[in-house]
């Protein structure tokens, strides 16, 4: 059994700025950037939102929206978010009166929202803690430090309810994606990790692999 409380301690003091990562301002606003964060990198999602949000304010105005598609054409999938997004704000506006719903099974509902996706949302626009937010740096550190050993994110998700204090749940992603982005990355930075004598994965990895050069 792992050492949970340990991990935990030496993360948060490794990362004590970590924090959720997309901007937004409001409810709705955060529903959209969650959609287009879907496989795209952080960085192009704020830059895409920082002139998004300033064309398109409402739920109708995405609904309307003729070039949608077009100003969201640096994310991934962007004819496919771009649909998604106009379903969802109908929802949005048909069935909630045109406000992002507060509990999880009414945000499941909307289109482009999964458990993840509403664990976000809940979390960091109406802070209500209901779950573990599993993105890929979760699942993959998770695995690597045998704190789960599902593929499935919603498995994972009820095994790390099991072992990480609930006052952790909102913080874990944010650590775990902090030291995944650093160091526990695809190729891994094992010999300058903080949990390398407390990851099984550790030894095995850095054994199997050679050591990445640091970054510059």
């Amino acid at each position: 059994m792992q050492d949970v409380p340990k991990i935990l301690e030496i993360l948060k003091k490794e990362y004590p700025s970590a924090k959720y990562y997309l901007n937004y301002t409001t409810p709705f606003e955060l529903y959209i950037a969650v959609v287009l964060s879907a496989q795209c990198k952080d960085e192009v999602v704020n830059e895409t939102t920082k002139m998004l949000f300033k064309i398109y304010k409402t739920p109708k105005d995405y609904i309307n929206a003729p070039n949608l598609a077009q100003n969201i054409r640096f994310i991934t999938f962007a004819q496919n978010k771009a649909g998604m997004i106009k379903k969802g704000c109908e929802t949005i506006m048909t069935t909630f009166g045109g406000k992002i719903p507060e509990t999880m099974e009414e945000l499941i509902t909307i289109s482009g929202i999964g458990r993840k996706s509403a664990n976000v949302i809940l979390q960091n626009a109406f802070n209500k803690v209901e779950g573990i937010v599993v993105d890929t740096h979760v699942i993959r550190l998770s695995q690597r430090l045998q704190l789960s050993v599902n593929n499935n994110p919603d498995k994972m998700e009820k095994e790390l309810m099991a072992i990480i204090p609930k006052e952790e749940w909102a913080h874990f992603p944010h650590i775990m994606k902090a030291h995944g982005r650093r160091v526990c990355m695809a190729r891994p930075k094992c010999g300058a990790c903080v949990l390398k004598s407390l990851c099984p994965s550790a030894f095995k990895i850095s054994t199997t692999r050679p050591e990445p050069k640091a970054e510059e």
